[in-house]
């Protein structure tokens, strides 16, 4: 193994910690939910507007991060995001009020916002392209990693006396261990170099020298309806799952949190899986798989079918998502980290919009209208992303 090649694979390691608490703060608040809802006096849907702030800011901010990365160096601007995390997290732990607490989160989402599309744009300019999907699945391990940690540690603060605060606290904690590494990591190899003055284009043109293309059109709509249709829903499945079945909110974060252990498994065989079913099946069957599971969490009659089916949605969540990922690092090579973080406003507006309408579901309509929409139109999402897939390599 040349050196080049093991100093890329220690930097990704650091930076799958970063990823990991990216992870870890989408999907803490999940279990806490109900918690959340009693202290403040209101209700699970309204409680998970912690989830849509932090998932609105998170995708507005890409549209910021994205260019400055390219303009003064990925590593750089990671750092900072980090940094700004810990400030926000720390905030959110001690927030007296409700208010208080979804200021922070937004804050929160709009720092973390320069984590996860800047790893995976350093990524991108590291590494050549038939050996990027299988680098891009080592950052995925921290990311999906840190949801596993994020939805057991809110589920586990949710059933104890210090609640959020202690589960926020123990971010906080993570986030400054983490960004020690992260610093030192960079000092000792370089710093990623920000793009020379004579090519730096203007905001607007970055974006346009994205958004001018039809196929990025594809790529960043198909992450979109991702967001919608699965992982707004998955906010208020341990709720959903308190509610039904009178579990802790402990024992449904633990369940629910196999989704991400199945998206660990793919990350493992991915470079096998991309070899022997190839992207266009990949989608499909990734399609099939996440509308089957919505379907065996909604109609399921007992309690322990929930986590393996969350296991098999996780791995056929990442069949598909892993594969836009890696046409989002390629859809404008040229500003990289631009298309990256277009790629990550897409996919958390998505989350939002579909948190939204899930805490609006879960409130007034039941949990057939939750999930309904995603057991029909996640596989004729991935169908047609495939058939678009086709096309485009087509060409």
């Amino acid at each position: 193994m040349s050196s080049s090649l093991k100093q890329t694979q220690r930097t990704v390691a650091v930076l799958s910690a970063a990823t990991f608490l990216s992870g870890a703060a989408t999907r803490v608040c999940d279990g806490l939910l109900p918690r959340l809802g009693g202290e403040f006096g209101t209700t699970p849907g309204v409680a998970g507007y912690v989830v849509t702030v932090f998932a609105m800011a998170y995708s507005v901010l890409q549209l910021l991060f994205g260019p400055l990365g390219d303009r003064l160096g990925k590593a750089r601007v990671i750092v900072v995001a980090i940094v700004g995390s810990l400030a926000a997290s720390v905030v959110a732990a001690a927030s007296p009020t409700f208010h208080m607490l979804l200021a922070a989160r937004c804050a929160w989402g709009m720092a973390a916002a320069g984590v996860v599309p800047l790893a995976m744009a350093w990524i991108g300019d590291t590494v050549p392209l038939d050996e990027r999907q299988p680098m891009l699945a080592r950052l995925l391990v921290g990311t999906l990693s840190g949801m596993t940690a994020g939805q057991l540690l809110g589920g586990l603060f949710a059933d104890q006396p210090w609640g959020w605060r202690g589960a926020f606290g123990v971010l906080a904690l993570a986030y400054a261990c983490v960004a020690v590494l992260l610093i030192g990591r960079f000092r000792s190899t370089g710093w990623s170099p920000p793009t020379p003055a004579g090519q730096r284009l203007p905001l607007h043109r970055q974006w346009h020298s994205v958004l001018k293309e039809r196929w990025s059109w594809v790529v960043l709509g198909a992450s979109l309806i991702e967001g919608v249709l699965l992982f707004g829903p998955l906010a208020y499945m341990p709720a959903l799952l308190h509610a039904r079945f009178d579990l802790t909110l402990t024992h449904a974060s633990a369940l629910l949190a196999l989704f991400a252990i199945g998206g660990l498994a793919y990350a493992v065989a991915a470079r096998t899986i991309v070899r022997r079913l190839g992207q266009r099946r990949m989608v499909i069957a990734g399609g099939v798989i996440m509308g089957l599971g919505c379907l065996a969490w909604l109609l399921s009659p007992v309690v322990w079918i929930t986590g393996p089916v969350a296991l098999l949605v996780g791995f056929g969540t990442y069949l598909y998502h892993a594969t836009l990922q890696t046409h989002a690092t390629q859809m404008a090579p040229a500003a990289r980290g631009t298309s990256v973080s277009l790629f990550a406003a897409f996919f958390f507006a998505g989350q939002a919009l579909g948190a939204a309408l899930a805490g609006a579901a879960f409130d007034h309509l039941g949990a057939a209208w939750m999930l309904m929409p995603s057991v029909i139109m996640l596989p004729v999402v991935g169908w047609a992303y495939a058939r678009a897939l086709g096309r485009h390599t087509a060409i």
